[in-house]
């Protein structure tokens, strides 16, 4: 688990490809990799990775085909800058939200405008999780806990601070950038749980759809089962 409060930016020094999979090795600049063992987990732009050896001043990890094609992972060359961030501890500030490393998909950043001292951003999410998305709810883009300001379907909004975007990789961003999202964790687990409450003649009523098949939540279905009034 990580809490999407980064940590150091660092830069990829290699990429290696090995029958399909990646072995990545990134230098971790002033991240203290001293309480780091071979087998942590450091989030990297958001992705939850393994570390498998530790040349001193970084680490070396396999990424999956799998991590691959669901994430931004795949768009990253040597010399890249990331974000990272090590597994929190029971006795961590969770200053972001809570983060579990998993992507959901990756998104593109639309739009990027001045905002007095701060810069707005707008992202557009894939169809399939947007409907998590939800204004002044918390998601992590890059591995970065954010508050999401304003939602038009599947394009929501980020006021990023000057702090923020200096201690980050969002300075880099540029219009059309592909970036790794994590949606809130009580928000799929919220869905999960209420399809489990369903027959499977009635799963569709959590959209409207046939088949028996469980769909996006609705403001009627949470209404109607007490989570709203």
């Amino acid at each position: 688990m990580f809490t999407g409060i980064i940590q150091a930016v660092g830069q990829v020094r290699r990429l290696e490809r090995r029958g399909g999979d990646v072995r990545l090795e990134v230098a971790t600049g002033r991240l203290d990799l001293a309480d780091v063992q071979l087998g942590d987990s450091i989030a990297t732009n958001g992705v939850c990775l393994t570390a498998v050896a530790l040349p001193g001043d970084g680490f070396v990890a396999d990424v999956s085909l799998e991590t691959l094609e669901r994430s931004a992972l795949k768009t990253l060359g040597t010399g890249t800058s990331v974000n990272l961030e090590k597994a929190m501890t029971p006795t961590s500030r969770l200053g972001g939200h809570i983060v579990s490393g998993h992507v959901d998909g990756v998104g593109t950043v639309r739009m990027i405008e001045q905002s007095a001292r701060s810069w707005r951003y707008r992202v557009e999410a894939p169809a399939a999780i947007a409907h998590y998305i939800a204004e002044k709810g918390s998601i992590t883009v890059d591995g970065v806990s954010l508050t999401v300001n304003a939602v038009d379907g599947a394009w929501f909004d980020l006021n990023i601070v000057p702090h923020t975007a200096q201690e980050t990789t969002i300075r880099n961003w540029q219009p059309g950038a592909l970036v790794n999202l994590e949606v809130d964790i009580i928000a799929r687990y919220l869905e999960r749980l209420l399809q489990g409450r369903q027959t499977p003649d009635d799963a569709c009523g959590l959209s409207g759809g046939q088949d028996g098949k469980a769909g996006h939540l609705t403001e009627t279905f949470l209404a109607e089962h007490g989570f709203m009034r």
